[in-house]
């Protein structure tokens, strides 16, 4: 007759989570993002090893631009597709039995100098070289003009005093020239120490186009992109179950 106790129990396995966390769309979702994730992240090095080639280079001939011990990234060209300004690996037997890097400073049918004022002259034009050590000159000693030969390059270190580069070559048969066909690649980036890409040649730019950077920043940012797709897709299952957690207790039996 006295007011009765209406204390209920919810329903049994109420606010239990019995089947995987989260909901059928964000799993789906999240398995895609894991499957689109690999393709990225598995794609953009399967791209990068196709395209790319890593180089230690063992001397300070390219200092300040490359240090001795640095790791570069060099994308593989065809060798006519090298321009002025370009920083290329290559092999020539008569300069050493190792892969070399140098800077092209002029190619088949300039005529390059050294020194007026300090500076490199290619075909009448005096070159800025930003990228030479602060205060030097562009060459330790000078030389008179030299005409290079078409399918050829002339190279030279951006440490001047110490490469040997073209210049410790002239009296060579080659006149310190080497064949556009013995370039493997062209050097894009230090990427140990990261330093990054390496600065346009803006200098040799009045003497016509210079080369597009390769695509080594959209490599990487497929992998970088992967990568986040794959832990943000596997995290949403666990994130999900947290949560999931949280709730049931709210969602238990309560008193009315």
């Amino acid at each position: 007759m006295g007011g009765e106790s209406t204390t209920g129990t919810a329903p049994r396995g109420r606010g239990a989570t019995t089947g995987p966390a989260g909901g059928r769309t964000g799993r789906r979702l999240s398995g895609l993002a894991v499957a689109l994730g690999m393709v990225l992240f598995l794609g953009g090095f399967a791209w990068g090893a196709v395209i790319y080639r890593p180089y230690t280079v063992p001397t300070d001939s390219m200092t300040p631009t490359i240090g001795v011990g640095d790791r570069i990234l060099a994308q593989r060209v065809d060798g006519a597709d090298v321009r002025r300004g370009d920083v290329v690996v290559f092999k020539d037997a008569s300069w050493a039995d190792a892969p070399m890097v140098k800077r092209v400073v002029a190619i088949g049918g300039d005529t390059v100098s050294c020194c007026q004022d300090g500076k490199l002259e290619v075909n009448g034009k005096k070159i800025d070289e930003p990228y030479l050590p602060a205060g030097k000159a562009a060459e330790a000693s000078g030389f008179s003009d030299i005409t290079v030969p078409e399918g050829r390059l002339f190279l030279l270190g951006d440490e001047r005093r110490t490469s040997l580069d073209s210049t410790a070559h002239l009296t060579d048969a080659a006149g310190g020239t080497v064949a556009r066909s013995a370039v493997d690649a062209r050097v894009d980036a230090v990427v140990w120490p990261l330093d990054g890409m390496l600065p346009r040649p803006s200098g040799f730019a009045e003497l016509g186009a210079l080369s597009s950077p390769g695509p080594l920043r959209l490599v990487v940012c497929a992998v970088v992109a992967g990568v986040v797709l794959i832990l943000g897709g596997a995290a949403y299952g666990p994130l999900a179950q947290r949560a999931a957690r949280t709730r049931a207790p709210k969602e238990a039996a309560g008193v009315r």
